[in-house]
């Protein structure tokens, strides 16, 4: 009754009262039927139909049933054939979202008849619904006859069975053929195909009862789906992003399964209501099907905490759609509830009915799945047979072609005998040659390796010779340090002699090294830090310093200028950035190259640079220092003033 009031009210709308209803109160706030009902030309309507993700917030699918049926009728009394068509492929996929699939299948089949004549879209839709329905339905054999018309048309590249074999519960299976035919498809850098794809065969895991592999297959997809939608890079459409979010409550859902089934309930439960409250926007059939499924677990998870009222709450929903196997489960958690409460004449109606339903479930079902195996491995074994025959031709014909090539190198063989002969006499003359060239050339290497040595022992002594040699300069620095009365000079000479360490340090970490060529920047800034504290005896010790430079090599043309770089930066900071107290005080340095392309940043959290630094700068020693020292990498060096400390950056070469 309450529907043929609604439809009523639908036709006073669409016919009568056009001005009384634009003035309604839910104008105010976006109504995708009403928006529909607006909408002229019946493929405009089919478009916004199908290219709505929300179409379902405000109202039901019955609601917009109710609506297509009236346009129906209008345009079978118009006789405008093309519109009939379009609202019976909206009619057919309102139907399959209600779940009456035996009602969507006749209306998608009768549309199937005629569907040379329906445009593209229509097209591709018949065969969506076709393909759902015959899946919820467990008609298997008509559902692989749809996936190869759907082949042949183009909309697919090759017929699936992984979802098919899910349905039968061999998910192992299916799980080895989607991994098989997925896998290699999917782009390295293709995020979300990625999370898609470990979410799947996470599922399939769990499935298999295999819970925790699964957990870290789902754990992988949720951490792919989040680079996805955390990647600013790429713009990203409301159908993607709502997409994502379904995708996101998925994982979630199951990722809470797979601890319940691990008996983690606490942990499992708030990841369950969030994934259903998602879940619940959503018109597919998969998604709905979710949302029952995380109904039972999520009752099962407080019924096993004992929580019963809540448990009973959860089993007590009223859902349009649910599996005989879902079915099972429910009375299974029904019976398991009235146990715990002491209801026991309840707890053996639940028993009792399951028991039934398992009795004509496995009647129909062994024969349900050998009937649908059989018509699988048929038709596997068709398309590989197929594909044999196809390899087989491929096969004579080269053949055919190697044979008639045969024939023809015949003819050149006698010809090619005389040059042979004639060629061997020059081979033999040039194997003898070659091997005197052989033994020289093994000369000649013998004699570069040894220089080589040599010249890379010379190197290290060199290096050793300049370290000791600044380092000796350092030393004097220090005697004139003791005999200077002057605090300027003092702290002039001190300065001077860190710069003099800084650079013999780079002369150390050389003939330290195998490779003479570059320096490990790591260890370098390590004992550049320890080096600068040692000259800093009152402060700089209690200072947390993050170095974040590992795997970085620079040469020595470039290391050195990077080293009196931080040097200045170091010794700045122990002397002036934490003047009261350095409890709390952090350094970072950051030092990474890529290629061609480098980047240094050093930050402090002292109190700053004072306001007239940029006046200051032109009389620093340390400042110009740095600039002329930047200007050698072929940079310019940065200064961000920050609330907390300051920051130092240059990009190099």
């Amino acid at each position: 009754m309450e529907r043929y009031v609604r439809l009523l009210f639908i036709i006073l709308y669409l016919g009568i009262f056009p001005v009384a209803s634009a003035q309604s109160t839910e104008d105010e706030e976006q109504n995708p039927l009403r928006e529909f009902q607006d909408t002229q030309l019946a493929s405009d309507r089919f478009d916004m139909f199908f290219g709505s993700i929300n179409r379902y917030t405000i109202n039901s699918a019955y609601d917009w049933l109710d609506t297509v049926k009236v346009y129906l009728s209008n345009a079978q009394k118009t006789n405008d054939s093309t519109a009939s068509r379009l609202y019976r492929v909206m009619q057919a996929q309102l139907y399959n979202d209600l779940g009456e699939f035996d009602k969507s299948t006749a209306l998608a089949k009768e549309l199937h008849v005629i569907l040379d004549s329906l445009d593209i879209n229509s097209r591709k839709i018949v065969l969506e619904v076709l393909d759902d329905n015959y899946a919820n339905l467990q008609l298997f054999d008509k559902q692989i006859e749809v996936r190869k018309q759907k082949r042949e048309l183009g909309f697919t590249q090759n017929v699936a069975f992984y979802d098919i074999y899910s349905n039968l519960g061999l998910y192992r299976k299916a799980r080895n053929q989607y991994i098989m035919e997925v896998k290699p498809t999917i782009a390295d850098n293709d995020s979300y195909g990625l999370a898609r794809y470990h979410s799947k065969v996470g599922n399939y895991l769990r499935l298999d009862n295999s819970a925790p592999t699964a957990l870290s297959e789902l754990k992988k997809a949720k951490a792919y789906l989040d680079v996805f939608i955390n990647d600013i890079s790429t713009e990203k459409t409301e159908a993607q992003l709502f997409e994502s979010d379904l995708l996101k409550a998925e994982i979630e859902g199951n990722i809470a399964k797979c601890h319940v089934m691990l008996g983690e309930y606490e942990t499992a439960i708030p990841l369950l209501e969030n994934s259903i409250e998602v879940l619940d926007t959503s018109s597919k059939n998969g998604h709905k099907s979710e949302v029952v499924e995380n109904t039972l677990y999520l009752a099962d998870a407080n019924l096993q905490l004992e929580r019963f009222t809540t448990a009973k709450t959860n089993l007590d929903i009223e859902f349009e759609n649910i599996s005989i196997l879902q079915n099972i489960k429910r009375n299974s958690l029904l019976a398991a509830y009235y146990d715990r409460v002491e209801n026991f004449r309840n707890a053996a109606t639940y028993y009792k009915r399951n028991e039934r339903i398992k009795d004509s479930l496995a009647q129909k079902q062994s024969a349900i799945i050998k009937q649908q195996l059989v018509t699988i491995v048929a038709n596997e074994d068709l398309e590989n047979s197929q594909r044999l025959i196809d390899e087989q031709k491929r096969i004579n014909e080269l053949a055919r072609s190697e044979m008639k090539a045969k024939d023809e190198r015949i003819n050149l063989v006698f010809i090619s005998l005389i040059f042979t002969l004639l060629g061997f006499a020059g081979l033999v003359y040039a194997y003898l040659k070659s091997i005197k060239n052989q033994r020289l050339i093994a000369e000649q290497k013998h004699i570069i390796e040894n220089a080589l040595v040599e010249k890379d022992s010379l190197l290290k002594e060199i290096h050793h010779r300049v370290k000791n040699n600044l380092q000796m300069v350092s030393s004097l620095l220090s005697l004139q340090t003791k005999n200077t009365r002057s605090k300027a000079a003092i702290v002039a000479l001190e300065e001077g002699k860190s710069r003099v360490k800084a650079m013999a340090l780079i002369h150390q970490k050389l003939y330290q090294n195998d490779d003479l060529s570059v320096i490990e920047m790591q260890g370098y800034i390590e004992s550049l830090i320890n080096s600068v504290q040692s000259v800093y005896k009152k402060g700089g010790h209690n200072i947390s310093i993050t170095i974040d430079a590992e795997g970085t090599e620079l040469d020595i043309d470039r290391a050195i200028p990077f080293g009196l770089i931080l040097n200045e930066l170091v010794s700045n900071s122990f002397k002036y950035a934490f003047p009261e107290n350095d409890e709390n005080g952090k350094i970072y340095i950051h030092l990474s190259k890529n290629g061609d392309q480098g980047f240094f940043e050093y930050t402090d959290n002292g109190v700053g640079l004072p306001e007239d630094a940029d006046e200051r700068a032109h009389s620093s020693m340390g400042i110009r220092l740095m600039n002329r020292l930047v200007n050698q990498l072929q940079s310019k060096l940065n200064i961000d003033k920050q609330q907390e400390g300051v920051r130092f950056w240059f990009n190099f070469n």
